[in-house]
């Protein structure tokens, strides 16, 4: 019998983990943009309009190397009211920090397996994120390519 090893690249796995998150995302009432750069300069990979106008911002990793590298997830906690990591099923979870919720994500879907903490943002905050979100989707409705908040 033979066997074939097939070997997927970190964009491939990047790619495939943040659409099944962003599927869950709506399946949870959530409308999800990608690659959203926020007001510190830091670019969420999910950010996400809850039905209450809550805001949540999903981290991607595609693997233990990209994980150890990118230490710039704490930066991404003011812009939101939870944070969570998504990674694909092989992915060693015991490296993760307990505090962000997890998702475990493949190109179809995805689970949650630990609920992000809630932390509510200012009022302020949130009245301008949620513009700029708005925005930011409509720009993109329209066709044109942004990214920044």
């Amino acid at each position: 019998m033979d066997v074939t090893i097939v070997t997927v690249s970190r964009p491939e796995t990047t790619a495939s983990v943040t659409r099944g998150a962003a599927r869950l995302l709506t399946a949870l009432g959530y409308a999800p943009l990608t690659e959203v750069t926020l007001p510190n300069g830091r670019r969420a990979d999910l950010m996400a309009l809850g039905p209450k106008g809550e805001i949540f911002i999903v981290e991607v990793k595609s693997g233990v190397e990209d994980f150890r590298v990118d230490l710039k997830w704490p930066e991404y906690r003011p812009y939101c009211d939870a944070f969570a990591f998504a990674v694909a099923p092989e992915f060693p979870r015991e490296i993760l920090p307990d505090e962000p919720g997890l998702i475990v994500a493949d190109g179809f879907g995805g689970a949650v397996l630990r609920e992000a903490a809630v932390v509510p943002l200012a009022g302020a905050r949130r009245k301008a994120l949620t513009l700029a979100f708005a925005r930011l989707a409509a720009l993109r409705a329209a066709g044109v390519a942004a990214t920044d908040l």
